[in-house]
């Protein structure tokens, strides 16, 4: 599976130029597609507990911050971790980039190249490991809920 998601095709329906459909149930199915990465992902950084490179779960923001949504049309659900109150940076990049040592000094040094060693050393992507390990269950999910919006009223 490629990171930047997968492709579903369902065969049979192609013999159709127009198909009237619930769209409800296919925004349930992604609904449903959320909610199981999210949980996965948020155990991933929940159970790591800083080991195989997944960021210390030290007071359970980022665990809180993981969230998903489904896009206006109901075809697409996003999971990402969003900025929690209180937060000033959007620390989750800092996570997923990482940080150098004197990428930056004060005003009388000139700039030095970010060549120092890491600060924040850049942490495995959960998301998209959550993703990949639930790919089979998520394609029945989605198939099913495609199969469930085409039946007849």
């Amino acid at each position: 599976m490629a990171n930047d998601g997968f492709y579903l095709h369902i065969e049979g329906f192609d013999q159709f130029d127009r198909i009237d459909f619930d769209k409800s149930k296919v925004r349930a199915g992604m609904r449903r597609v959320g909610k199981l990465v999210t949980s996965k992902a948020q155990m991933n950084v929940a159970l790591a507990r800083g080991q195989g490179a997944y960021p210390r779960n030290r007071t359970g923001r980022l665990v809180h911050a993981i969230q998903y949504r489904v896009s206006r049309s109901g075809f697409m659900t996003k999971v990402m971790p969003n900025m929690p109150s209180g937060s000033s940076e959007y620390y989750p990049a800092f996570l997923h980039y990482g940080v150098r040592r004197a990428a930056k000094r004060g005003k009388g040094h000139k700039k030095q190249a970010a060549s120092g060693p890491w600060r924040i050393a850049p942490r495995a992507n959960y998301i998209v490991d959550a993703l990949e390990d639930s790919a089979p269950k998520i394609k029945q999910i989605l198939a099913a809920a495609l199969q469930r919006s085409l039946q007849p009223k």
